[in-house]
């Protein structure tokens, strides 16, 4: 099973387990992307694991990488409520400004565009609360 870790707040982590939270996003950085998404070269098919291995001049696209299970913890103290919890989808969007163009940063010298992942959430599959 393929999990995804991810820190959370416990007014979330709570939504989470009363099933009234069924997506959790999160938004793609280059300090981040390697976690939720994989580059990809459209005419060679390519990959590149992270934001600063693509070449410059590359025709890239993105795609979610497949997690089974996200494993969700409140806080960093060594015994913090947890769960594991079913992903049953992934999409990533690019970010855009109030005219439809798409919103770019730079990061260390090079641009990049601002995207997020939506997680769709499923079953819990144990929690340690």
């Amino acid at each position: 099973m393929k999990i995804l870790t991810l820190i959370i707040k416990q007014k979330y982590f709570d939504e989470i387990l009363s099933g009234d939270k069924k997506t959790e996003t999160r938004e793609i950085r280059p300090n981040t992307a390697s976690r939720y998404v994989e580059f990809f070269n459209t005419e060679t098919g390519a990959v590149y694991p992270k934001p600063d291995d693509v070449p410059q001049d590359a025709p890239v696209d993105a795609r979610c990488i497949q997690y089974d299970a996200i494993r969700f913890f409140v806080g960093y103290a060594p015994d913090r409520p947890s769960a594991l919890v079913k992903v049953t989808g992934a999409e990533y969007f690019i970010l855009t400004d109030d005219e439809g163009q798409d919103i770019i940063y730079t990061h260390k010298g090079r641009e990049y565009v601002a995207a997020q992942i939506d997680y769709s959430l499923g079953d819990i599959i144990e929690s340690n609360v």
